[in-house]
């Protein structure tokens, strides 16, 4: 080829071959390549394939120019609209590259490679419907197209569809048995069904493909923290952060399983929390610090950002207190992160003035759409939980930036300005313990929605089995050992009583063997046990009648399953600690008051559930009482605590808006 070249040193065509040559040997061909467009500046393929080097550097925006050179010399030339649309996909400029791929597809209907890509673009402008329909339009075309199998899958589980993604993943592992990241994700759907040992197999088998995998470490964490078993939780979750020391994920994931325990001293939560904020605030190029928003407005523009309105705890407690937000006082904007939606979810947008999905949006842009509307106060309703979206914060696309209702900590975050909270969940002396300033609601910082499940109130169970029945309807993962040890405690002393959990983990019948095996080793026949699975929330509900009280989890106590609990008729037996989310059961029976039930140790968690598992008449009485109640409680209460948010929005907003600079809009 050189010999060709010293005989014709200005043949493009020449310099063409040679590029090809050193394209098939795996070197550089960049300069071959070039210089072919300067001797055949109207060849497009010469200029096609500078493009597909230039890419391959990483140069995005010369890759661009030498596809729309390639386009402008040929314009039915399928392949260059294809990989412009890639590099466009690549540079953010999505809806650009939809349109490239779908030009693709004017030439060539027939192309799967185009459909598969333009589904992936679909997808990250979070339409996924269109996204799946483009991924199956490339499996018709080419049934064994592993990446569009697996693309599918991904679309599937994000939406719901666990039984179809896993399908889907076994396909592609079946085409591709070396798919890492087929198996990662497959383990994710077999998770999500409580398919727990399954999807550890899954993660595993990435490990063994890929060693050094952070991602598979960090979620069979998220699978042993399922199981009860934080200890090995926390070690994956360690293990991962050493292989990727900027992993996010992980480190929010921490943070998160860190409530299981109170091992730790609060210094080290905090400082483990601000070890976060730094980690997000490193990935942030250009934090806003003015904003287009009145500074003297007639009415509050409050953002939600939220992975959970739909059918989920959070949901709950949002329901009836949106109904009762006053329009003339707060404009609510949605920015969900989750786009899975159910009734609960069409029942609360009317409240909202504008639906805006971040699915797809990278945080940057994510925070610059919530900067553009013009949004005075940015609530956090997720924290570290899943889907939340905690790094767009750290742009601060918002003056007033808020944490609320859907975590329990502090978020580490330096550009969350407040966190909401109640005297009882957070005493004055652990205000210290957040990295955001703690603003108190007059009375609760929670108020829940009552269910729509028409469900009287049952009569005392015990009454009728002669025998009290405990009850726990807590996720399998905060029932650890020093709490089953309360429980058994109390089993004992109390020979004739039963207890009953139920939960979604105790539908594997492994898992529930387990816990019978944990309990017999307490001391406890497991005859006198009950362990179901998940069910319907009604039948869940109904289930309230087989029980006589609850016995509260600790150190991470019940939340919706306590106030369900109450509406129900059944009080919860609640261990204060002293965190806001340890103190969560004390905050809401405070509110109803029913501050009896709150225990101070566990000796005396023990005591008072002996006391009131004899008083069977107070109990009955107490339970035909308690709905209407804790209706006419402030935890109940939407129209009032709708007033009490709202004003202390204004006040945050306020307080806020005198220190910072926001520009007239």
């Amino acid at each position: 080829m050189r010999v060709l070249l010293g005989q014709y040193p200005d043949s493009g065509f020449a310099w063409k071959l040679l590029g090809a040559a050193q394209q098939m040997q795996g070197t550089n061909a960049l300069s071959a390549f070039r210089k072919t467009t300067e001797l055949m500046p109207d060849d497009a393929e010469a200029h096609f394939n500078l493009g597909v080097v230039q890419k391959g550097l990483g140069q995005l925006n010369e890759a661009m120019v030498s596809y729309q050179r390639a386009l402008k010399l040929k314009p039915d030339y399928a392949e260059a609209h294809g990989n412009l649309g890639n590099v466009l996909k690549d540079l953010g400029q999505l809806d650009e590259a939809v349109a490239c791929f779908r030009n693709a597809l004017k030439i060539r209907p027939d192309s799967a490679e185009a459909h598969n890509n333009l589904g992936t673009a679909l997808k990250e402008l979070g339409r996924f419907d269109e996204a799946l329909a483009s991924y199956r339009l490339a499996l018709t075309v080419r049934p064994d197209f592993a990446d569009a199998l697996f693309n599918q899958g991904n679309i599937l589980m994000a939406t719901g569809k666990l039984d179809d993604a896993v399908v889907s993943y076994r396909k592609t592992i079946a085409l591709k048995p070396a798919f890492a990241d087929a198996y990662l994700n497959l383990g994710t759907s077999l998770k999500e069904r409580n398919q727990f040992d399954d999807a550890i197999a899954s993660y595993q088998r990435v490990i063994e493909l890929k060693p050094g995998s952070a991602e598979a470490y960090g979620n069979i964490g998220s699978i042993l923290k399922e199981l009860g078993q934080i200890d090995g939780a926390i070690e994956n979750y360690r293990r991962a952060l050493e292989l990727k020391p900027d992993y996010v994920e992980a480190q929010s994931s921490l943070l998160f399983i860190l409530n299981y325990t109170a091992r730790h001293t609060h210094a080290f939560r905090l400082e483990e929390a601000r070890r976060y904020g730094r980690m997000i605030a490193e990935k942030v190029s250009a934090r806003f610090d003015t904003w287009q928003c009145e500074k003297q407005p007639q009415r509050l523009r409050v953002g939600m950002v939220s992975g959970d309105l739909r059918s989920h705890p959070v949901g709950y407690f949002l329901e009836s207190l949106l109904a009762h937000i006053d329009p003339a006082r707060v404009e609510l904007i949605a920015y969900p992160t989750n786009l899975i939606a159910d009734a609960l979810t069409a029942g609360i947008k009317p409240h909202f003035a504008a639906w805006k999905p971040l699915s797809g949006l990278n945080d940057e842009a994510a925070a610059r759409l919530i900067h553009a509307d013009g949004v005075h106060v940015l609530l956090d309703i997720s924290g570290h939980t899943a889907h939340n979206r905690l790094p767009v914060f750290a742009w601060k696309p918002a003056p007033v930036q808020i944490a609320w209702l859907g975590y329990f900590a502090t978020t580490g975050v330096v550009e969350m300005d407040y966190l909401v909270a109640d005297r009882v969940g957070v005493p004055k002396a652990h205000r210290s313990d957040f990295s955001e300033q703690v603003r108190y609601l007059p009375e609760t910082r929670l108020c829940f929605s009552p269910p729509e499940v028409d469900l009287p109130v049952a009569p005392l169970p015990a009454k009728i089995n002669g025998h009290i029945t405990f009850g726990c309807f807590q996720s399998l993962s905060k029932i650890g050992d020093e709490v089953l040890a309360a429980w058994a405690s109390v089993l004992v002393a109390l020979p004739g009583s039963r207890l009953r959990i139920q939960c979604k983990q105790l539908g594997d019948s492994k898992v529930a063997e387990q816990m019978l095996q944990r309990l017999h080793q307490l001391g406890i026949d497991p005859v006198r046990v009950a362990l179901l699975g998940g069910v319907s929330r009604e039948a869940y509900l109904a289930a309230h009648a087989e029980v006589d009280m609850l016995l509260d989890t600790f150190p991470y106590p019940g939340g919706t399953t306590t106030c369900e609990a109450l509406w129900m008729g059944v009080p919860t037996l609640t261990l204060a600690g002293d965190t806001l989310l340890s103190r969560q059961g004390a905050s809401m029976l405070t509110t109803v008051g029913l501050e009896d039930w709150i225990a101070t140790s566990v000796e005396d968690y023990a005591a008072r559930a002996l006391a009131f598992a004899r008083d069977l008449p107070e109990l009955a009485a107490l339970r035909a009482a308690l709905r209407k109640r804790v209706r006419m409680s402030p935890l109940f209460d939407a129209p009032r605590f709708a007033h009490d948010l709202e004003d202390a929005l204004w006040s945050m907003w306020r307080e806020q808006t005198e220190k910072i600079p926001v520009k007239s809009a």
